[in-house]
């Protein structure tokens, strides 16, 4: 079945149109002429800020214009994360999609419900001609997945509203008010390519077949993460000989957690036979360690040719080092609210540059300001002993949860209404931009929801197909019970 087929058509068709626009962070241009377009076709008033974000205005139905308005925001861009054997350009292709067994996936790829969905929600209601609603503003903000820079430029008179529906959550019959904040450690490693040694084996070392998923709301799974399980074969090896690194890679971006890696090394001749010793006791290892969550992860090497240069031993010795010492995961739960992770940080990505430096980018995140800070120290620490050069970003501000939110408790009346059930009321790990909007703007009253998605961050994205329509049904019962102004 084609995915614009689904019920509800409206919100469908929309999705449709989203997925086949290219997006990635930082490349929104096609995406927010495709809104502007938009508008003018709804003739709706439409505004584009200098970071691409664009604002919609419609007014209220007839009837509805005392009502509070109704912010409905999501971002435009997505995550971009492919399998390795897969063939396809995230800046010129359409997401190839299709449905299997009540989820909508895309072939190879991420799918970018997260947070197409919520896009196409934003438009079908703007587009709509028998939703009774008050005033309406859809805000499409730009690089949410990668710093949450279009939130940053954000101008205060973008977020002239009362009421503010964040449409960027992934786990349907939970409402969101209250998300970590975050930030990025950066360090970057100088080395001295070196000629290498000729009476070495050298091969080329792979981590696969792992999940990978989303930093923040994965985190707490123990998903393997694949620069800390090549550092620990290396780290190993390099204990019980000498070991010469020529090259490391992996994992992509900040908010994933990595998914593959890959590493050419060499060692003694003479010592050849303990790198396939070495790997199978790993791989023995890291699969019953794993086995519940994470597996197919496989570990594999391969002889290759000697390079012609390869790491200086200091820095690739140090580099090691300080990888295997960096912490990543779970750093510490909340005291305030049942199961939920407070601080936690992730060894993101690993890459040789063309000017003879490596960049190991890590996250941190957490609900209290002063542990994000204490997180990433730890890492700038590790680094810093390793004789890295480090910079950090400013990072972003949590979301502070209020639980006597109005539109929080009118909409937990209406989805019991709707479904027999009291929907559950949640702070989370990930981090969404509402803590930047309520900075601009500390009058709105604020939650946050959405459908199912599964494998955010990865090729195993899926969104479930029930949960967009009990959703659909939800916001437009919501959109009805606004307050008056």
């Amino acid at each position: 079945m084609n995915v614009k087929n689904l019920e509800p058509s409206v919100i469908w068709r929309y999705f449709d149109a989203v997925t086949q626009i290219p997006r990635p962070s930082k490349k929104e241009e096609k995406i927010v002429q495709f809104l502007v377009d938009f508008a003018h076709q709804q003739e709706l008033e439409v505004k584009k800020d200098k970071a691409g974000n664009v604002l919609i205005r419609k007014p209220a139905s007839p009837g509805k214009e005392n009502l509070k308005t109704v912010i409905l925001q999501s971002h435009v861009d997505m995550v971009c994360e492919k399998n390795s054997d897969v063939n396809f350009n995230f800046e010129t292709d359409p997401i190839q999609t299709y449905v299997d067994n009540g989820w909508v996936r895309a072939k190879g790829t991420t799918l970018g419900g997260d947070d197409g969905i919520g896009v196409a929600a934003a438009l079908a209601i703007l587009a709509s001609k028998d939703i009774e609603h008050g005033p309406i503003v859809g805000l499409f903000t730009t690089d949410e997945e990668t710093g949450m820079t279009g939130a940053y430029a954000l101008s205060k008179d973008f977020l002239t509203g009362d009421i503010f529906l964040n449409l960027d959550t992934e786990e349907w019959g939970e409402f969101c008010i209250g998300c970590a904040g975050g930030k990025d450690t950066i360090g970057t490693f100088h080395y001295t390519k070196t000629v290498a040694p000729t009476d070495y084996f050298w091969f080329e070392v792979q981590v696969s077949g792992l999940k990978g998923g989303h930093s923040g709301g994965d985190i707490h799974v123990g998903l393997g993460n694949a620069n800390k399980i090549i550092t620990r074969y290396l780290w190993t090896l390099l204990q019980e000989c000498p070991l010469r690194l020529a090259s490391i890679d992996g994992g992509n971006l900040r908010n994933a957690i990595a998914r593959e890696a890959k590493a050419i090394a060499g060692v003694p001749t003479a010592n050849k036979e303990k790198v396939s010793v070495w790997l199978n006791v790993l791989q023995a290892n890291i699969s019953a360690e794993l086995a519940e969550v994470d597996k197919n992860v496989k570990l594999s090497v391969n002889s290759v040719e000697k390079p012609a240069h390869c790491i200086d031993v200091k820095t690739g010795t140090n580099l090691l080092n300080a990888l295997y010492a960096m912490p990543h995961g779970v750093m510490g739960m909340s005291h305030k609210i049942d199961n939920l992770v407070e601080t936690s940080t992730n060894l993101a990505s690993l890459k040789m540059n063309e000017n003879e430096t490596i960049t190991v980018t890590t996250s941190q995140r957490s609900s209290t300001e002063s542990l994000k800070v204490d997180v990433s120290n730890q890492v700038t620490a590790v680094l810093l002993q390793a004789g890295a050069e480090v910079c950090g970003t400013d990072g972003y501000p949590g979301w502070t949860a209020n639980p006597d939110s109005t539109i929080l408790g009118i909409s937990k009346a209406i989805y019991k209404n709707l479904f027999g059930q009291t929907p559950d009321i949640y702070a989370r790990h990930f981090g969404l931009e509402c803590g930047l909007f309520i900075e601009k703007n500390q009058k709105l009253d604020m939650i946050s929801c959405g459908p199912t998605i599964r494998g955010a961050h990865s090729p195993d994205e899926r969104l479930e197909i029930e949960t967009v329509g009990k959703w659909w049904k939800f916001l437009l019962e919501l959109l009805k019970a606004i307050p008056g102004k």
